[in-house]
């Protein structure tokens, strides 16, 4: 079956119901004339044989029955459609007057008038002769004392009402016809002028490509219909023109990234090749070598653990995790450097959450690492663990140069950073916060950054865990269960 424009059907919907009320309402015009028309023809009927039955009763003896013919005659005159014929009721049939050229079928004769001869009989119509007649049939009696109602039949040729009902009907349905058409035709003007504000969308969407991104809909002039639908559409454009900066961007950042190991990687080849060396010179070589594979090898790593936090590949949370415990086991990792860089590392408060503990502690100690890095000598790095609203929160917050406010937005893109000069002297790829993000994210989480008045926080908020779970945890470790309230655990290195 072939598909149908929304124009067209449209059309035909609209065109099919107002010819069906347009048929409805030409049948019942043509019903409303033609009952006008017995009506009429009735009161006419019954008027004729209220004169004959006036002059029947005036009738007192067989002799006045003469006098019957001229009177009805006279009531005739001008009434050419008109016929009377009086008739004795005794079964034979004997017509006692009729008018002049009048032709009753027989049918009509023996038509039962009833006894009752003060009843208005019903109109009753007859075909005769090529002609339609219309008519009634009643008792009448007659002055003479104990003689039997005679049987009284008016009837009207009404074949110029037939006439005029067809040429009427013929009109009324050319009319109708007619309409229809012109509704038809009206009908698809009017669905295609509707269905403007429709092509005006596709016509947006199809002039979006890779190049022009930044087309929208106007939703000032669209019906209230359609406003959310381009209000809908006009926000996936945004999501798709951001996602694909965002896209344009990473592989960009990557193409940089892997630019530069691999340019220091044939460099030092090339000089490896200029002339003969010693072993201990090919052992530096490739000890420098190896830093550089090493450093492609945590990036594309990174790189592939992103790929799989992006399509949900990442390890489902299955473990009861103390907070606290984990900040404790990072802050005695990082002991080192904290010390070497004349920082204090201070950690208090606790709350359980369920999770990967591996992932989790990646999420924390890129967070640490990050805020010791940037961290002022004499500082003090603290971690603070707490519960609000049902989740719990870790922040990390470090003393140092505020972050400016245009990066906050963007500070957990990809290969984002906020001095990329001073940072890709680093070890640094620009991923450890994007990697926090995606791990926060697979548990349920979300991650948050404040940095202002020479203070950086960057906080992640993570999904209680249930009391069940603290409580089997604690089983498990033969300890008291955890409270979720914060507060509860401190410790500095």
């Amino acid at each position: 079956m072939p598909r149908l424009s929304l124009t067209l059907r449209l059309t035909l919907l609209f065109g099919g119901l107002f010819a069906a009320v347009l048929l409805g309402l030409g049948i019942y015009i043509s019903a409303t004339v033609e009952r006008h028309f017995e009506e009429g023809d009735l009161v006419e009927l019954h008027g004729k044989l209220e004169l004959a039955r006036s002059v029947l009763a005036q009738v007192g003896e067989e002799a006045d029955f003469a006098n019957v013919a001229q009177q009805l005659d006279s009531a005739l005159v001008g009434h050419h459609s008109l016929s009377i014929a009086v008739l004795r009721d005794e079964g034979r049939g004997e017509i006692l007057f009729a008018s002049s050229g009048a032709d009753f079928p027989a049918q009509a004769a023996r038509i039962d008038p009833g006894a009752d001869a003060a009843v208005y009989p019903p109109a009753r119509t007859w075909e005769q002769g090529g002609h339609i007649y219309r008519g009634v049939v009643a008792s009448a009696r007659t002055g003479i004392a104990g003689a039997p109602a005679a049987r009284v039949v008016v009837s009207m040729d009404i074949e110029h009402h037939r006439s005029f009902m067809r040429d009427f009907e013929r009109s009324l349905w050319f009319a109708v016809a007619l309409a229809i058409v012109a509704t038809g035709l009206l009908g698809a003007v009017a669905a295609r002028g509707g269905l403007a504000p429709l092509r005006k969308m596709a016509e947006v969407a199809r002039g979006v490509s890779a190049q022009r991104l930044a087309a929208r809909i106007d939703t000032r002039r669209l019906p209230v219909e359609l406003e959310a639908l381009a209000g809908e559409l006009n926000a996936m454009m945004a999501r798709l023109e951001e996602g694909f900066r965002r896209l344009s961007e990473f592989s960009s950042d990557i193409a940089h990234e892997l630019r530069t190991p691999v340019s220091n990687l044939m460099t030092q080849t090339e000089v490896a090749l200029g002339r003969a060396r010693n072993a201990d010179e090919y052992r530096e070589i490739l000890l420098s070598n190896l830093e550089e594979y090493e450093r492609l090898a945590r990036m594309i790593a990174d790189m592939l653990f992103l790929a799989q936090a992006d399509n949900g590949l990442l390890p489902r949370p299955a473990e009861t995790l103390s907070l606290a415990g984990e900040a404790g086991a990072l802050a005695e990792f990082y002991e080192a450097l904290v010390e070497e860089k004349g920082l204090r590392l201070a950690v208090a408060g606790d709350a359980c959450v369920q999770g990967d503990r591996l992932m989790l502690r990646r999420a924390v100690s890129n967070l640490l690492s990050n805020a010791l890095r940037h961290s002022a000598s004499g500082g003090v790095v603290r971690i603070a663990i707490d519960t609000a609203g049902g989740e719990a929160r870790l922040a990390v917050s470090n003393p140092g140069e505020a972050i400016p406010p245009e990066h906050l937005a963007r500070i957990f893109d990809r290969f984002h950073r906020v001095d990329p000069a001073r940072t890709r002297q680093g070890d640094g790829a620009g991923l450890g916060l994007a990697i926090t993000r995606s791990i926060v994210e697979a548990h349920g989480g979300r991650v948050g950054v404040e940095s202002a008045g020479g203070l950086t926080t960057f906080t992640l908020y993570l999904p209680l865990a249930s009391a069940d779970a603290r409580f089997a945890a604690a089983g498990a470790r033969g300890a008291e269960p955890p409270s979720p309230a914060a507060g509860q655990t401190s410790a500095t290195v």
